[in-house]
């Protein structure tokens, strides 16, 4: 048998591609089985995926900040090695994979993060290879993956592409550890030189991708790698790219804010948590008709609130903030407007009214907007949503945020105030019929009774899906918010 491929699982959500994040192992690591080895990013978040396989580590096949879809080879794990490097009784060194792993036999569906090997034969591995007979061997094998992976098109151009990331990357890691390398077995072509049927050229994905963003043919370059690998200099040299040395340039300059290389603009890539959140707020935007309605209240007695809260000894080590109070305000207002905690079913033809509250709160990452939810919001004492609130909002600051807990929200609540920012007109969140924007809290004079005096006033906006949320009900729900903001004590009237 041959050393077993990890194949990208789906991991939930119907995810059908991720990005390759970190990688926690290299080769030549011996791993054990639920190992963690590396971290994707997913639509929605980062997860960590465990090892189905028990051995050493013997490829890397997709390379970090890649985008592969499910069911790619992303690493290649073989058994350890026995004691003084003894082959089995049988001779033959190959490992005995159990094929009802469907995560070993390449099934493109319900790939399973943990991997069995038969129990009536022990770990054994072939004696290693040269890199290049190694990967002669797999394009041979290519027909036999085809019988496992019959959701892809192109079985021969993606081993190819395999073997061109295998060999890039063991190369690399070869050199890193000061170890021997691996000769190329054919010379390098050279410059302008057509590729032939079943040579490709040897290059990493990032520099392939460079080469297809910068328009450059990699067939026409000279490699100047390791291994007659295509390098980014080489990229960049094509494309008239690289910057000549010259004298020091001033920081101040008249041609604006242009970089050191000289580029004038850069592009990102769009993917992950930023492609979803694009694609669920286009939707949400033409599709439910909004309407934002605004209040400007005196939050004076909610941060006076606030400041008792944290005195108490229910509160020690627990974080409180006016999050805390506005997101109790909102529960406690939805007992006369229910509505506003309801669904549009357009293919039902009916109006879904909640009678749970799964309050999510929009939080800004460096991987994009997430919008996490705490489950039945409504059921939870105040100190219980005050450490909900703390562990969803630091999860969400990490990227770390799981697929379930971002599932099933009712409600959301955006924070544009811990930006200093007054307000805005938030999009609703799809699957949901309304949304509170929060602004900044400051000192502001406000007139109380017949005197004009300085006061922590903020500025709440609520926007509702139209549909089937009339002006009324949404601007009930706002007053009833604002209400117990501005006093606290009010909410024992709910």
């Amino acid at each position: 048998m041959t050393v077993p491929e990890y194949l990208l699982p789906d991991v939930g959500e119907g995810l059908t591609e991720a990005e390759i994040v970190t990688w926690k192992v290299k080769v030549g690591d011996q791993v054990a089985i639920n190992d963690v080895v590396v971290e994707i990013e997913t639509a929605k978040s980062l997860v960590e995926l465990p090892s189905p396989y028990a051995g050493e580590v013997t490829a890397i096949l997709v390379a970090e900040g890649e985008t592969v879809p499910v069911g790619t080879p992303i690493i290649a794990i073989g058994a350890a090695a026995p004691a003084g490097g003894a082959s089995g009784p049988s001779g033959s060194g190959a490992m005995d994979i159990d094929m009802s792993n469907p995560a070993a036999s390449g099934g493109g569906e319900g790939e399973s993060l943990v991997g069995r090997m038969k129990a009536d034969r022990g770990p054994q591995r072939r004696a290693r290879r040269p890199l290049v007979e190694a990967a002669g061997e797999r394009t041979a094998r290519a027909d036999v993956h085809d019988v496992f992976n019959q959701n892809v098109t192109d079985q021969h151009s993606k081993v190819a592409q395999l073997v061109s990331t295998v060999l890039g990357d063991a190369e690399e890691q070869s050199l890193a550890a000061g170890g021997p390398t691996a000769p190329p077995t054919a010379p390098a072509p050279v410059a302008g030189e057509t590729a032939t049927a079943g040579v490709r050229t040897l290059a990493k994905p990032p520099v392939r991708k460079l080469a297809k963003d910068l328009g450059v043919d990699l067939r026409s370059l000279s490699p100047s790698g390791p291994g007659g690998t295509v390098s980014r200099a080489d990229v960049e040299a094509a494309a008239g790219s690289v910057v000549t040395p010259a004298e020091p340039v001033e920081a101040s300059t008249s041609a604006g804010p242009v970089q050191a290389s000289g580029q004038r603009e850069t592009r990102e890539p769009i993917k992950g948590v930023r492609k979803m959140m694009a694609a669920a707020m286009t939707e949400s935007a033409f599709t439910a008709p909004h309407v934002t309605e605004w209040v400007t209240i005196d939050a004076t007695a909610t941060l006076d609130f606030v400041a008792r809260l944290k005195e108490r000894r229910e509160f020690k080590g627990v974080k409180v903030s006016p999050l805390l109070v506005f997101a109790r305000a909102v529960t406690l207002a939805m007992r006369r407007t229910p509505m506003i905690n309801s669904t549009w079913d357009e293919a039902a033809g009916e109006v879904v009214v909640k009678h749970y509250v799964n309050l999510g709160i929009a939080a800004a990452t460096p991987r994009g907007l997430v919008v996490p939810n705490v489950k039945d919001a409504h059921a939870l004492d105040l100190v219980d949503l005050a450490r909900e609130l703390e562990a969803l909002t630091a999860t969400a600051r990490e990227g770390r945020t799981q697929p379930a807990d971002m599932a099933g929200g009712t409600f959301t609540i955006t924070n544009v105030g811990v930006f200093g920012v007054d307000a805005g007109t938030p999009i609703i969140n799809p699957g949901e019929s309304a949304i509170l924007c929060m602004g900044a809290i400051k000192s502001k004079p406000w007139v109380v009774g017949d005197q004009v005096v300085p006061r922590q006033v903020t500025t709440l906006a609520l926007s509702f899906d139209h549909r089937h949320i009339d002006g009324a009900t949404g601007s009930q729900f706002l007053a009833d918010v604002a209400d117990i903001v501005a006093d606290p004590a009010t909410a024992l009237l709910f």
